[in-house]
């Protein structure tokens, strides 16, 4: 089962979610707090499963509905996810990837991790 590591950072707070293995496979942005923080690794968990995935890099990209994992290439021509929650928010983005096909198993990790997974808080 993966785990949500919530941590303190300059100006507030943010996740990590990590795999089995503990490679991290999605982060948060900074929230202003350990609250608003929570309520960000609770809209992961209610969204990932059922997120529909929005295709940017195909040929002829199908807008998808949210919430729903954004797939894009990023400026430096790697591989990317955003999550959106239902109201359109991002509320988890991925590393880069080189290739498509680890991108795809990275959103596939976040769909199957989240949900279940464990919430550490770590002390400042």
């Amino acid at each position: 089962m993966g785990k949500f590591v919530v941590k303190p950072v300059k100006s507030g707070y943010t996740f990590h979610l990590k795999a089995r293995n503990g490679e991290v496979i999605a982060t948060s942005e900074v929230y202003a707090s350990l609250t608003t923080c929570k309520h960000g690794v609770e809209s992961v968990k209610k969204n990932a499963e059922a997120a529909h995935l929005e295709d940017q890099t195909a040929k002829e990209p199908v807008p998808a509905k949210n919430p729903k994992f954004e797939l894009y290439l990023d400026k430096g021509g790697k591989y990317r996810f955003h999550l959106k929650a239902s109201n359109g928010e991002i509320i988890a983005v991925s590393a880069a990837y080189k290739e498509k096909g680890s991108c795809l198993k990275g959103i596939d990790s976040v769909r199957r991790n989240a949900p279940e997974a464990e919430v550490i808080i770590e002390e400042a």
